[in-house]
C-alpha cells in the first residue's frame, strides 16, 4: 500500500502542475493542447542544462536538478510563446496550433538529442543521462500508519510543486490579473471594456502553461526514467488535459483527478509485481489511467462548463 502512495504521488503531482497550466491558458480562453509539446521541451531544455553542467563538472546533483529545473521552465515558457504567437496574435485555429507543436516538439527534441550528444559529447546516444535525484523522508508523520507513507520517500520536486500550485492559487483567486483571466475566458469584451489589454492577459496564461508543463516535464525526466528520450511523449501532456475536464477547470478537483490517474497506474504496477506477472505486463499497467480517463468522460463528461469564450479568437469589433 505504501509503495502505491509513494509511486502514486511522484506520478499524480507533475501531471498536477502541468493541468493548473492548462486551467491557466484555458481559463483566459485559449484552447491548449500543447501541454505534451510544452512539457516535452522543457524537460529537453532542462535535462541539456543538466548534462553540460556534468560534463563541464560544474556543480554536484542537487546543484544540477536544481538548474534543470529553471531551464525547464524557461524552456517551456519560451515554447509556449509559439502558442500565444499563432492563436493570440496570428488568430489561428487553436487546436491545430497545440496539435503541430507537439508533433514539432516531439520531432526538434529527438533531432536535437542526436545532434547535440554526437557534436557536444561525443557520444551516439538519442537520450540525455541524469544524475540520480536525491529523496527525503519527514521524521515522525511517516511513522503514521497508511497516511505516513505520504511522508516517505519524497523527491524534493513534490513540494516545489505543491507550494508552486498554492502560489497558482492565490494568483488566480486572489488578485485582479487573476479576475481578469478569468473573465478573459467568459466575456473577453467586458475586459477589454474595463480597459484591460486581453491579449496580454491571454500571453501571460499561456506563458504560465507552458513554464509550468517544463516543470512537469523535467520532474517526469527525473522521477520515471533519469533521463531525458523521446519516451517522455507518452501522453501525459493529454491526461493532465483529461485531469482539467474533469476536475471542470478549477484546481482543487483537478489535483483529486491526477491522484485518481497517479493511483490507478502504482496500483496497477504493484499488481503485476504482487502477482508475479511477466515484465511485459508492466506496459499493460500504464494503459490503466488512460481506460479510466475513457470511463470518467463517459460518466462525468455531461457536468463539465468550460469557459464561455473557450477557444474563440477575440475580435475587438465583434459584439
Amino acid at each position: 500500500m505504501e509503495r502505491i502512495i509513494i509511486d502514486g504521488l511522484s506520478f499524480s503531482l507533475p501531471l498536477f502542475i502541468m493541468a493548473v497550466g492548462g486551467i491557466y491558458s484555458e481559463k483566459s480562453g485559449i484552447t491548449n493542447l500543447a501541454l505534451e509539446g510544452f512539457q516535452g521541451m522543457g524537460a529537453f531544455t532542462g535535462a541539456l542544462a543538466a548534462v553540460i553542467m556534468m560534463n563541464m563538472g560544474i556543480g554536484n546533483a542537487t546543484t544540477q536538478f536544481y538548474a534543470a529545473i529553471f531551464f525547464a521552465v524557461l524552456g517551456g515558457a519560451l515554447y509556449s510563446l509559439l502558442h500565444a504567437v499563432l492563436c493570440i496574435r496570428m488568430k489561428a485555429n487553436q487546436v491545430i496550433s497545440g496539435v503541430v507543436l507537439n508533433i514539432l516538439a516531439m520531432s526538434l527534441t529527438a533531432y536535437l538529442c542526436k545532434a547535440l550528444n554526437k557534436g557536444l559529447f561525443h557520444a551516439a546516444s538519442d537520450k540525455f543521462v541524469l544524475s540520480v535525484s536525491d529523496k527525503f523522508t519527514v521524521p515522525g508523520l511517516s511513522a503514521i500508519p497508511i497516511l505516513g507513507a505520504f511522508f516517505k520517500d519524497i523527491y524534493p520536486f513534490e513540494v516545489l510543486i505543491i507550494l508552486a500550485a498554492i502560489v497558482c492559487w492565490y494568483i488566480l483567486y486572489q488578485t485582479r490579473y487573476g479576475m481578469n483571466l478569468r473573465a478573459c475566458g467568459d466575456n473577453p469584451h467586458a475586459v477589454d471594456a474595463a480597459g484591460e489589454s486581453v491579449s496580454k492577459t491571454r500571453t501571460i496564461a499561456v506563458l504560465f502553461s507552458g513554464a509550468l508543463s517544463g516543470l512537469a516535464g523535467i520532474c517526469f525526466a527525473y522521477s520515471i526514467s533519469g533521463n531525458f528520450s523521446s519516451a517522455i511523449f507518452v501522453g501525459y501532456g493529454y491526461l493532465s488535459i483529461a485531469a482539467m475536464i474533469f476536475g471542470n477547470w478549477t484546481i482543487l478537483p483537478t489535483l483529486a483527478s491526477c491522484l485518481l490517474f497517479g493511483f490507478a497506474r502504482s496500483g496497477g504496477y504493484f499488481l503485476v509485481q504482487k502477482m508475479q506477472m511477466p515484465s511485459s505486463y508492466s506496459d499493460l499497467a500504464m494503459t490503466l489511467p488512460y481506460i479510466l480517463t475513457l470511463l470518467l468522460l463517459i460518466f462525468f463528461s455531461k457536468f463539465n462548463r468550460a469557459p464561455r469564450a473557450l477557444g474563440e479568437t477575440y475580435d475587438k469589433g465583434k459584439r
